[in-house]
C-alpha cells in the first residue's frame, strides 16, 4: 500500500530502490539474566564483537582514498578511539561480570549512560558528539548479532538500495556509495552535517529528518526517494514511477544544457565578470576543474599527502604533487593551502595532539604548523620549488592574529634563502594569504591585511564559531544557518575591507558552491567563489540570471536584517529562484 513520508532535502536528486534498514537503537537484544556459568563465554562473545567492529573500521580506512579519505578519516579515528576507551570497556565488562547482563543489554546500557553524560555537557561541540556513541555502539551490536564468517562481517552493500537509518556515519556512506548505494534517508541529522556535505559532493540524493521512516519502512520495500520535493514514497504507484522517469529525462536534458556552459564566460545578467575557482585535492579534481572551465584553483588541500601514509611526506613527494597540480592547471592560478590538521581530524604521523579538551578550538591549522617548524619548512620548500612552474599563491588556515602570519612569512624567507644557497630555481614573488575562519580574524581583518596579500573566507568553520553551533547537530538547525545576520555582517565586513585595501577576497566554504546562496554572496560584494568543481556549472548558470547592480543595492537591507527568516524573505523578494 502506498505511503508518503516527508523529510528535508540534504542533497538534491531522486532515486528508486529497495530499502535497506539500519536500526541501531532498535535491535532486539536478549534480556534474560546471565547465569554464572555463562559469564566467561558472554565476555568472549562481547570482545569478539568489539574486535570485529575495530577490524571493520580498519578495513574502511584502507579502502578510502583521496577526497573521501579526507572527509571521513577523522570519524573513523574518533570511532576507533571510542572502541579502545578504557572507561567504556571497563563498564561493559562490569555489567556482564557483576550485573549479569548479556552483551547486547550491556552495550545498550553503556550507550544510554554515555549519551546522558554528553547531553549534560555545556559545550555544544562536545554535546553533539553523542552521535558518535550511537554509531559506535550500533556497529558493535550489529557485529554481535551477525555470524562470524569474514564475509558476513563485512559491511553489506548491495547495488540498487537506499539506506534508511537513524544516522549514517560518513565512513559508511563513502563505503556504501562505492558499492552502488543509490540514496540515503535518515530519521535525524542536519543538512549541514558532514554526511550531508559528503552526499552532495558524491551527487547522492539524501533526505534527513524523516522521523517515522524506521517504523513505516521495512527491509526490501520499494521506495522512491524524492530529494527534489522532500518526500519518500513507499510502494510507489505507476503514476509515481512515471514521474520519476520524467525527472530522469529532465535531469539528463539539464545535464546537457549545463555542459554547454563549460566554455562560457562567467558573467552576471548585467555583464559583471565573476571568478569561479575550484576546491581541489586529487588529480581527478583538477581534471574536472579544467573540464568545467574553472578560472583556477582557489583551495588546494594538502592534507591528503599527510594522511595517505604513516610517515611524513618528504620534500620531493610534496614537490611532485604540487608541481603536477600547477602543470595540470595549464597556467591558471593555483592557491595551495598549507597543512590544515588538528586533533579534530585524522592524525598524521603523530603530529596532532591527543587529549585536547576541545579539539575544534585546539592546536590545528597554522597553530600546528608553527608548533612543528621543521615539518612546516619542508612543506614551504616544496611549495617554493613548485611555484616556478606556474602562478602559485599560499593560503594559511586557522589564522587568528597577525603574529602568526609574521611567523609564516619569516619561515618562507628563511626557506627561500636556504634554497637560493642550494642554487634551486625560485619564483620572484609568492603571495601569502590568510584564511578567515576565526571570528577574531574577521573582526581584526584590517590588521591581518598588513601581512596578507589576499583573503579567503572559510564559512564552514566561521559559521560554527560565530554561532557556537556544530553544523552536524540537528538539534541546532534553528541556529546553524548560513543566513544568520551576524554571519552575513562579518562576511560583508571582510569583503568590504579587502576591496578597500585592493586585495582579492574569495569564499571557499560550502555555501560558495550552493546556487541557493549565489545571489546573497553577490549582494554582499563577493566576486570570487571557490567550490567543488562539480558545482561550477550550476553556479555559472545561476549567475547568468542575476543582476549584480540590483543586488548590490540591496546589501544594506540584507546585513541589517534581524533574523535569518527576514534574510530569507528578502532574498525571495530580490532574487527569486
Amino acid at each position: 500500500m502506498r505511503h508518503t513520508l516527508s523529510g528535508t532535502a540534504a542533497s538534491r536528486g531522486m532515486a528508486l530502490g529497495r530499502a535497506r534498514l539500519v536500526q541501531p537503537s532498535r535491535y532486539l537484544v536478549d534480556t534474560r539474566p546471565l547465569g554464572e556459568e555463562e559469564i566467561e563465554a558472554e565476555l568472549e562473545r562481547l570482545h569478539r564483537a568489539l574486535d570485529i567492529a575495530r577490524q571493520e573500521l580498519h578495513e574502511l580506512r584502507g579502502k578510502l582514498h583521496g577526497a573521501l579519505a579526507r572527509e571521513v578519516n577523522e570519524f573513523i579515528d574518533a570511532h576507533s578511539l571510542l572502541l579502545d576507551d578504557a572507561e567504556l570497556l571497563r563498564g561493559l565488562d562490569e555489567l556482564v561480570r557483576i550485573g549479569h547482563y548479556r552483551a547486547g543489554v550491556a552495550l545498550k546500557k553503556q550507550r544510554d549512560r554515555l549519551v546522558k553524560v554528553f547531553e549534560a555537557m555545556d559545550d555544544p561541540y562536545l554535546r553533539s558528539r553523542k552521535e558518535d556513541i550511537d554509531q559506535v555502539i550500533s556497529r558493535v551490536i550489529s557485529a554481535l548479532q551477525r555470524q562470524t564468517t569474514r564475509e558476513e562481517r563485512k559491511l553489506a552493500a548491495r547495488v540498487g538500495e537506499i539506506l534508511v537509518a537513524d544516522t549514517v556515519a560518513p565512513a559508511d556512506m563513502a563505503h556504501l556509495t562505492g558499492s552502488g548505494l543509490l540514496g540515503a534517508l535518515t530519521t535525524s541529522g542536519s543538512v549541514y552535517s558532514h554526511s550531508a556535505i559528503l552526499a552532495r559532493s558524491l551527487d547522492l540524493p539524501m533526505l534527513v529528518g524523516a522521523r517515522d521512516a524506521l517504523s513505516v519502512i521495512h527491509d526490501d520495500d520499494l521506495i522512491l526517494l524524492d530529494a527534489e520535493h522532500g518526500e519518500i514514497i513507499v510502494h510507489p504507484t505507476a503514476q509515481d514511477l512515471a514521474r520519476y522517469r520524467a525527472w530522469q529525462r529532465e535531469a539528463a536534458q539539464e545535464g546537457r544544457r549545463l555542459a554547454a556552459l563549460a566554455n562560457a564566460p562567467t558573467l552576471t545578467r548585467d555583464g559583471v565578470g565573476v571568478r569561479l575557482l575550484a576546491n581541489a585535492e586529487m588529480p581527478a579534481d583538477i581534471a574536472m576543474a579544467r573540464a568545467r572551465g574553472a578560472d583556477g584553483v582557489g583551495l588546494y588541500r594538502t592534507e591528503f599527502l599527510f594522511l595517505r601514509q604513516k610517515e611524513l611526506p618528504s620534500e620531493d613527494e610534496q614537490f611532485i604533487a604540487y608541481r603536477d597540480l600547477v602543470l595540470g592547471m595549464g597556467g591558471l592560478p593555483v592557491t595551495i593551502r598549507t597543512l590544515d590538521l588538528g586533533a579534530d581530524k585524522a592524525d598524521a604521523a603523530g603530529l596532532v595532539l591527543r587529549g585536547e579538551d576541545n579539539p575544534a578550538l585546539g592546536v590545528r591549522g597554522v597553530r600546528l604548523s608553527l608548533r612543528y617548524p621543521s615539518v612546516f619548512t619542508t612543506q614551504i620548500r616544496a611549495i617554493l620549488r613548485a611555484a616556478c612552474y606556474g602562478p602559485v599563491r599560499v593560503l594559511v588556515p586557522m589564522v587568528t592574529q597577525p603574529d602568526e602570519l609574521i611567523a609564516v612569512r619569516t619561515l618562507f624567507k628563511l626557506a627561500r634563502a636556504e634554497l637560493k644557497r642550494e642554487n634551486v630555481d625560485l619564483p620572484e614573488k609568492l603571495q601569502v594569504g590568510a584564511m578567515i575562519e576565526v571570528p577574531a580574524a574577521a573582526l581584526n581583518v584590517r590588521a591581518l591585511m598588513e601581512h596578507a596579500d589576499f583573503l579567503a573566507i572559510g564559512t564552514n568553520d566561521l559559521a560554527q564559531y560565530v554561532l557556537a553551533a556544530d553544523r552536524g547537530n540537528d538539534a541546532l538547525d534553528n541556529i546553524y544557518n548560513p543566513l544568520q545576520p551576524a554571519l552575513l555582517r562579518l562576511i560583508a565586513y571582510v569583503i568590504a575591507a579587502g576591496r578597500r585595501a585592493g586585495k582579492s577576497v574569495s569564499l571557499c566554504g560550502e555555501i560558495g558552491g550552493d546556487p541557493n546562496f549565489t545571489a546573497l554572496l553577490l549582494a554582499l560584494g563577493l566576486t570570487e567563489f571557490s567550490m567543488h568543481p562539480g558545482q561550477i556549472l550550476h553556479v555559472r548558470d545561476r549567475l547568468a540570471a542575476l543582476d549584480h547592480a540590483a543586488l548590490r543595492r540591496q546589501s544594506a537591507r540584507l546585513v541589517h536584517a534581524n533574523t535569518y527568516e527576514e534574510v530569507e524573505a528578502l532574498l525571495a523578494e530580490i532574487a527569486p529562484a
